[in-house]
């Protein structure tokens, strides 16, 4: 009996699918990543809750319709002249010229009409205005 020796292959690890799934790893990783510009000033942020500072007594709250009549705190103004709403803005800001003056406008309201709302503002001396909006939401519009 003639035995032959049989030769064993050694066994082969194929890379090239490996390099595959580790390309496609790197390409993951360098797509979702995000990178980050930090400034060279180190600052810590005050922290705020924006509800424990609302102050609603500094608020004065002037609505405009789409006519071109205005309200402040609720309270219907019988005249339209900048004179007027700024004699009623006078007597509505309880906390002087710290009061915030906030603006609800109708959509269709007329400009002039808002924008005489800031004159009288500026005229009492009331710097402090926002403007109040309704989310798209909201209003039933995508």
């Amino acid at each position: 009996m003639k035995f032959r020796l049989r030769v064993h292959d050694e066994p082969e690890i194929n890379l090239i699918p490996f390099i595959d799934v580790l390309l496609v790893v790197l390409i993951f990783l360098m797509l979702s990543t995000t990178y980050s510009k930090f400034t060279e000033l180190q600052l810590q942020l005050p922290i705020a809750d924006a509800q424990a500072q609302r102050d609603h007594a500094k608020e004065v709250r002037v609505s405009v319709s789409s006519e071109g009549a205005y309200t402040i705190n609720n309270v219907a103004l019988p005249e339209r002249s900048a004179e007027a709403l700024a004699s009623a803005l006078l007597e509505a800001a309880k906390a002087g010229k710290d009061s915030v003056l906030i603006i609800n406008a109708d959509a269709s309201a007329r400009h002039q009409a808002v924008v005489t709302v800031m004159e009288a503002a500026r005229r009492t001396g009331l710097t402090q205005i926002a403007f109040t909006a309704q989310s798209s939401a909201r209003a039933g519009t995508p």
